[in-house]
């Protein structure tokens, strides 16, 4: 499927021109806003003088998922908001873009010559069992191969990667980018098993006793529901197994309009895919006003540039249909309020819906292991360490949904928690 890219790649040209307008701040406020705090000027300054190589090399010290974060990052309110150009009233340097031009040109590279070479001797007796290969997982599995753990990553699915592989818009991120990073990760000697379910094909008392410390980084659960009538019809689908399935199946037919039921960043993500993949009209529909989305403000801008519709202040009550989707009734709410005005009901009529009401949390598979907190895992933020001093947590698991970005941090810091707990 030919999706057409949001931000498309710099030329070599361009990236060197759009490097020399950096000014190399000293205090860097651009760094300090990045998670995983890459040395930004360093990176963009090795740009400017064509060593692509070096800069690359500067990223991934930092966050070994370089190329997805300048892909999907919301760097208008992280490192790009934080440039001092806004000072000067004058455009941020595209830091996302300048990171993605270095990080393909490694990875393009890196393809030409042997990755046997990458694979980080074992220098530790213990064994760390990572379960989940999102980006939490990934960045911890790395960062324990480079102190030279010895690291095995179960994941229940047929593709690792996560939310970078099934959840990320493809026009923003294709499933192809991220496996080149997971192909990166297994060269640095982690062992990545696909397709086991952690708690089924394999005991967390198997794990306990095969592996030193276990890391968390299992994400988040399903979509969740409505609760309304006809919700199950032919036609209805979360945006979560939405955006999974357009990437990995050959066509996805959508209808001639699209109701999409949500009002933040997976919506958005949805509503635009929806009009990519041919549906005449994607329309969003949100229960507050639009003062109150909780989406970015640039997603704001981006779907309305696709020619999303916006409808605000509309409570779904049901979705129409037989055999499949015809419509969905609307309660208009009042302004400020999630109160319905009475005799206000309308109706849109679509040949899909997408549910977006943001996933619920994934704390069922845990048992009483571990402390839990409205379905999150209890964990220090600072060392990732759990209720049991076996555990370790990070990412949306922990956090309860936050950027890849975060996960990545999160997930470097765990890391180390582990390995301060086999020091202690």
């Amino acid at each position: 499927m030919n999706i057409p890219e949001l931000h498309p790649a710099f030329t070599p040209q361009e990236a060197v021109v759009e490097a020399n307008r950096c000014l190399f701040c000293f205090d860097a406020p651009c760094t300090a806003a990045c998670p995983t705090h890459i040395d930004v000027p360093r990176f963009i300054k090795k740009i400017a003088s064509a060593n692509l190589r070096g800069s690359a090399n500067t990223i991934l010290e930092s966050n070994v998922l370089g190329l997805s974060c300048s892909r999907v990052c919301p760097v208008d309110v992280l490192c790009e908001g934080s440039c001092v150009m806004h000072r000067y009233n004058k455009q941020p340097i595209e830091i996302g873009r300048l990171q993605r031009h270095a990080m393909e040109t490694w990875y393009d590279d890196m393809e030409n010559r042997d990755w046997a070479n990458l694979t980080r001797p074992v220098q530790h007796p213990q064994k760390i069992a990572c379960i989940g290969a999102g980006p939490a997982s990934l960045a911890c599995a790395a960062e324990l191969r480079k102190l030279g753990y010895a690291v095995t990553l179960f994941e229940a699915r047929q593709r690792p990667g996560g939310l970078n592989t099934y959840g990320v818009a493809e026009y923003k991120f294709t499933p192809g980018d991220a496996a080149r990073e997971i192909a990166f990760i297994g060269a640095l000697g982690v062992d990545i098993r696909t397709g086991v379910e952690v708690g089924k094909d394999i005991t967390f008392d198997q794990l306990e006793s095969q592996f030193d410390a276990i890391f968390l980084g299992v994400g988040l659960g399903p979509t969740q529901k409505l609760g309304i009538p006809g919700e199950n019809l032919p036609g209805v689908i979360d945006a979560v197994r939405f955006i999974a399935a357009y990437k990995t199946e050959a066509r996805y037919d959508v209808g001639a309009r699209t109701v999409v039921i949500g009002g933040g960043n997976t919506a958005i993500d949805a509503a635009i895919a929806a009009r990519i993949l041919g549906a005449e009209e994607s329309i969003m529909a949100y229960r507050r006003g639009e003062s109150e989305m909780p989406a970015f403000e640039f997603e704001y801008d981006h779907a309305k540039a696709f020619g999303v519709r916006f409808q605000w202040n509309a409570a779904p009550v049901r979705i129409i249909g037989e055999d499949s989707v015809k419509g969905v009734e609307f309660a208009c709410t009042e302004s400020g309020t999630l109160r319905t005005i009475e005799g206000a009901n309308f109706t849109i009529g679509c040949d899909m819906v997408i549910v977006a009401l943001g996933q619920s949390k994934l704390g069922a598979m845990l048992g009483d292991r571990l402390k839990m907190a409205d379905g999150r895992v209890l964990a220090d933020p600072a060392t990732g360490v759990t209720s049991n001093p076996k555990y370790f947590a990070a990412g949306d698991c922990a956090s309860g949904g936050r950027e890849v970005v975060d996960a990545v941090a999160e997930g470097k810091r765990a890391a180390h928690g582990i390995q301060e707990s086999f020091n202690a």
